[in-house]
């Protein structure tokens, strides 16, 4: 029996113990990796140089492609260096970090998308009192919000997992640091603090939940009153990017969480953590680029 005291690192999931599956992971991981830095690093490039790009919409969408690159490059980095020198060790101040990070950057990410929904909302329903509403002191709060939330929830978590004695071994059923996992080496009733923060943060997490739905409800009943054809289908064009990256976020991060425990074993539970946590962040980019022809227009003028 050992506890938190005499635990200097922890083991991850590993993806494979077969040598090539591991380099295939490792080749894997990288291009999904360097495709989020790049799709990432261009869309904040060409918002912070594009003059016309300075608006409420872009600003949060260069708050997400920030939290998305930080997101990405807390998990992966870690994950290919384990599959490339063929190890499953992470330190216990490393994992204390990525757990944070983690935390921090998926947090403030729904926060960022929950504070989009209502830019789309007063953009699309109430566009005359759309620089009243969303003037640049507005946003810089909003968005300062929606970071300090994220802030806040992986200060309070982390700090509350790691005051917790382990004694369960130093074995992670997840190829990162994520509260449940570390909440299953647990050996105190002391646990239940930790189960009435998650109990608080999912609170939270329903409220953005039902303000983006309720956002939504109102914009689709204001497009559809819109008489002209190509009037719509502006609007939708505007909204569809940000509807669908809430989707892939929400979606595959409830199934992963919330799935009955009979449909639960490590290969489903493995591809799941990869479809919440790597995925969304490279497909971001791509998502909000091909439905928008400023941000195309704009990184054509930057590249060419």
């Amino acid at each position: 029996m050992s506890n938190s005291s005499s635990i200097t690192q922890f083991l991850l999931l590993a993806f494979t113990d077969t040598r090539e599956l591991q380099l295939l992971h490792f080749w894997l991981f990288l291009g999904i990796y360097l495709a989020a830095l790049l799709g990432n690093g261009l869309i904040i490039t060409t918002i912070a140089w594009d003059q016309h790009l300075h608006t409420p919409m872009y600003f949060f969408l260069l708050s997400l492609a920030l939290l998305d690159l930080g997101c990405i490059s807390t998990t992966v980095p870690k994950s290919m260096a384990n599959s490339l020198w063929d190890t499953r060790a992470i330190s216990y101040s490393g994992c204390a970090a990525q757990l944070f990070s983690f935390a921090f950057m998926t947090a403030a990410e729904y926060s960022m998308l929950t504070v989009m929904s209502y830019d789309r909302y007063v953009a699309i329903c109430k566009p005359l009192h759309y620089g009243t509403l969303l003037g640049s002191r507005a946003c810089v709060h909003m968005a300062a919000a929606a970071w300090a939330t994220g802030f806040l929830n992986a200060l309070l978590h982390t700090a509350n997992t790691f005051s917790l004695p382990l004694c369960k071994g130093n074995a992670l059923s997840q190829f990162f640091c994520e509260i449940p996992h570390i909440l299953k080496l647990s050996c105190s009733h002391s646990y239940l603090r930790e189960i009435r923060l998650v109990v608080i943060s999912f609170s939270v997490v329903f409220v953005c939940f039902v303000l983006i739905v309720v956002s939504y409800v109102q914009i689709l009943r204001a497009v559809l009153r819109i008489p002209s054809e190509q009037g719509r289908h502006k609007a939708f064009s505007t909204c569809l990017p940000h509807l669908a990256v809430v989707s892939l976020f929400v979606s595959t991060a409830m199934f992963a969480h919330l799935k009955p425990r009979s449909i639960s074993f490590p290969s489903l539970d493995l591809v799941m953590s990869v479809l919440y946590s790597v995925v969304p962040p490279a497909v971001n980019p791509l998502i909000y680029s091909m439905r928008n022809h400023e941000i195309k227009d704009a990184l054509c003028k930057l590249i060419f």
